[in-house]
């Protein structure tokens, strides 16, 4: 018997300076803050809702390394790629072309990876 999945809960990624992080997903990605609890002094749990899912990110997990990668669809590709250039956002690979998409990853400051996508047009 498998465990049945209903749904994702969320994507974490660990971050160190929390600051730094919410101008990276706020003012870069343009995500809005859904849950935010300070879980002690200074330690930060805040949740992004993007279309129903939720991103998390913690400063409050020490030693943590960068994991997983969220990837996230964009409207325009181009135009994503030349903003994050013009920010100065390190580039983790470049534009990626497959059949049914195209892609391109960054880091965030603490060196997770955020993949931003777009799926192809149907012919």
């Amino acid at each position: 018997m498998s465990i049945q999945i209903k749904e994702l809960a969320f994507v974490f990624h660990p971050v160190a300076d929390i600051p730094r992080a919410r101008q990276f997903y706020e003012g870069l990605l343009g995500l809005k803050t859904g849950v935010q609890v300070e879980f002690a002094p200074g330690q930060w749990w805040i949740e992004y809702d993007i279309a129903g899912q939720a991103l998390a990110i913690s400063n409050g997990m020490p030693g943590a390394k960068p994991s997983a990668a969220l990837t996230l669809e964009v409207a325009d590709l181009d135009a994503a790629l030349a903003t994050v250039k013009a920010a100065g956002t390190t580039i983790a690979f470049d534009v990626m072309e497959f059949p049914p998409c195209r892609m391109f990853a960054i880091k965030d400051p603490d060196g997770n990876q955020v993949g931003l996508h777009q799926r192809k047009s149907a012919p």
